[in-house]
């Protein structure tokens, strides 16, 4: 279990002093989502999936489609996987991704994408993905385990080196975080 008021004190002086009631409550319903699934990752697991939601989500713990600042005719125009563009905690693209989260939700994602961005949904994707290797064939475990702790590396979980740097940063900040509220 994660003691929230800890979290929210260590997660303000370490990244964002000024939430919005928006962001606390965003950040809250991940953080019950996360504390019903403690026992899935270890805590330096789980310090690298924040650390890739507060990347992805650009800060908000929200669940955001790619390009969120951009209207539907831009996406429509410049992705080539439209209209299956990023979405949700980790961005899923693609049809085929679509199509394997529907089948293992058994929910139709491809007849209806913006169900991505259910937070319940989203966080099933995200730490699915994590823990099977689902986005490109490599686990968190495979970076981040008893032997290893390569935050760098593990974000060849998701996309490659994009922003690895940042994201490792990221990672150790909530490392400490989450060290400090475990009850």
């Amino acid at each position: 279990m994660i003691n929230k008021k800890i979290f929210f004190e260590s997660y303000k002086k370490k990244f964002d002093n000024n939430l919005s009631q928006q962001e606390v409550e965003d950040i809250d319903t991940f953080l019950s989502m996360v504390s019903d699934n403690i026992s899935n990752f270890t805590t330096p697991q789980w310090a690298y999936v924040f650390a890739t939601t507060f990347h992805e989500t650009a800060h908000t713990f929200r669940p955001v489609i790619e390009a969120y600042w951009k209207t539907e005719d831009w996406r429509k125009r410049n992705l080539r996987y439209f209209p299956f563009y990023g979405r949700g905690y980790v961005q899923i693209t693609w049809e085929t991704n679509y199509k394997k989260y529907s089948d293992k939700l058994k929910t139709d994602l491809v007849k209806n994408p913006n169900k991505v961005l259910e937070p319940k949904i989203s966080f099933y994707i995200l730490t699915d993905g994590f823990k099977n290797g689902v986005f490109t064939g490599k686990k968190i475990s495979d970076y981040i385990n008893n032997n290893a702790k390569d935050y760098k590396n593990a974000r060849r979980c998701i996309n490659g080196l994009d922003k690895a740097d940042t994201i490792a940063e990221y990672a150790k900040g909530f490392e400490t975080i989450l060290n400090a509220s475990k009850k």
